[in-house]
């Protein structure tokens, strides 16, 4: 055995890397293995979502939505301009050139905190030792007090539409686009698709999405997903719902999509198609047979609920445990597991892990549901703000969508904050902050908030709660 290290962390996603370097703040001798590498054929940290995630769409999304206003918005504000023409490439250069100095900066705080960084696959063995078989074919063994599984999580398949990276893509390859497809198919109405649906639709291409199921988000609050709904099919995203793809045909440079829906057998071609359906955590070969560490059928590792395994002294964390697959949900379990190690009594509030989702406007929500408290049979009280009567939105001319909270009729505690609009998900954030400290919505109503913001949305649908919003009719007055 090489080398004992209080912590192995295997994976440096935004759970494993966080984790890695909480722990070493808190004095204990760290390591993280990693084995994914970028572009340049170096090893990157940062997982999924510096990489290949959150990161890079959030670029284009950018991006493509600074062009969109520019060739679509600027008219209204007096603007003129001569043609506007997006230089593709340069937009994905740009792409890559954010991701690099971000996966650089982490490892440079690796680095300043002390975290060992091993470049290879690592794989748990029985006693916490941990083999990791470096890029160049070599292994050796190291020894663990503690070890955190955060091997992340990678795009499913699907027998229908077969990944080849070039016609039919990933959520991966729909970042590397060198040029607008003319029609673009997108399987897949959730996350990944819609925010990679809009980047290419505002670029001019005809997007159409197919969702199996007949509900559009169905996680999302009723009343923000038909809004949602309705916003993005105007802007050009044909969303088509119970549309169930059944098979797809590559033919030269573009591909024949079958599906069946209510009117029965259907079929489309397009030049791109994205396949965006979910994703699955990546635990093949990351545990020997007599590791220890309990899975279920599907690979995800069996947790409690500071996300200890059946193991004593191992953990795991991000997309390969239970709960939504996002890298702040992972960002905080490392840092629990990290401190619980250390000896702190640290734990999380899985009911306040917010959802986003970065088209325009934005998608974000957290805490219940007005159905899911309905169908608890909690007595609830609503209120709503749409953005069309906010005077910031007018003055930047983005009044699509609608502030909404949920308290509890009872105690008036707020138990959800749902945002269709500009600034959703910091105005959700706020909401989670409000939360945490189990705020009332007469609480958010008290607050100064000043004027003239996107957040004063969020404090007239606080006072709308028990009908005393000021500048829009109440439908409930006391």
């Amino acid at each position: 055995m090489s080398q004992k290290f209080d912590v192995v962390v295997i994976g440096a996603g935004p759970g494993g890397y966080v984790a890695a370097i909480r722990a070493a703040q808190l004095g204990l001798k760290t390591a993280c293995i990693e084995k994914y590498q970028g572009k340049e054929g170096k090893t990157a940290l940062g997982g999924t979502c510096l990489n290949v995630g959150c990161i890079p769409s959030k670029a284009l999304l950018d991006s493509s939505y600074k062009f969109h206003e520019a060739h679509e918005s600027f008219k209204v504000h007096g603007i003129s301009t001569g043609e506007v023409a997006m230089d593709v490439p340069t937009m994905v250069a740009r792409k890559d050139q954010i991701v690099k100095n971000l996966t650089g900066g982490v490892a440079g705080l690796m680095k300043a905190n002390g975290v060992t960084i091993f470049e290879g696959h690592g794989k748990l063995l029985s006693g916490k030792q941990v083999e990791v078989t470096g890029l160049d074919g070599n292994t050796q063994v190291l020894g663990a007090e503690n070890v955190i599984l955060a091997s992340g999580s990678k795009p499913v398949d699907i027998p229908p539409a077969p990944v080849d990276q070039n016609i039919i893509v990933d959520s991966t390859g729909a970042l590397e686009f060198q040029s607008v497809p003319a029609k673009l198919g997108v399987i897949g109405a959730g996350v990944i698709g819609l925010e990679l649906g809009s980047v290419w639709a505002r670029l001019g291409a005809e997007v159409t999405v197919l969702e199996a199921m007949d509900k559009f988000l169905p996680a999302a609050d009723e009343q923000i997903s038909k809004e949602a709904f309705k916003v993005l099919s105007k802007q050009g995203l044909k969303i088509l719902l119970g549309a169930r793809v059944t098979g797809s045909q590559v033919n030269g440079d573009q591909v024949t999509v079958n599906f069946t829906n209510a009117e029965g057998e259907q079929q489309q071609t397009f030049d791109k198609l994205i396949v965006a359906v979910g994703r699955r955590p990546v635990t093949t070969d990351l545990l020997a047979a007599d590791a220890g560490v309990d899975m279920d059928e599907r690979g995800f590792i069996f947790v409690d609920d500071y996300c200890a395994t059946s193991v004593p002294g191992v953990y795991a964390i991000g997309d390969v445990v239970r709960g939504a697959m996002l890298a702040h949900k992972a960002s905080e379990e490392g840092v629990m597991v990290a401190e619980r190690i250390a000896g702190h009594k640290s734990q999380m509030n899985y009911d306040l892990v917010p959802s986003v989702i970065y088209t325009h406007p934005e998608i974000a929500w957290v805490g219940k549901t007005e159905q899911a408290l309905k169908g608890e049979g909690v007595e609830i009280n609503v209120g709503t703000f749409p953005f069309a009567a906010s005077g910031r939105a007018m003055a930047a001319n983005d009044t699509a969508g609608l502030v909404k909270v949920i308290a509890d009729a009872k105690t008036d505690r707020v138990l959800g904050v749902h945002v269709m609009g500009p600034a959703a998900a910091e105005l959700v954030q706020q909401g989670a902050i409000g939360m945490e400290f189990g705020t009332s919505a007469e609480d958010l109503g008290m607050m100064v908030f000043s004027h003239p913001t996107m957040s004063e949305a969020l404090h007239e649908a606080a006072l709308a709660v028990n009908g005393h919003a000021i500048h829009i009719a109440n439908r409930k007055k006391r």
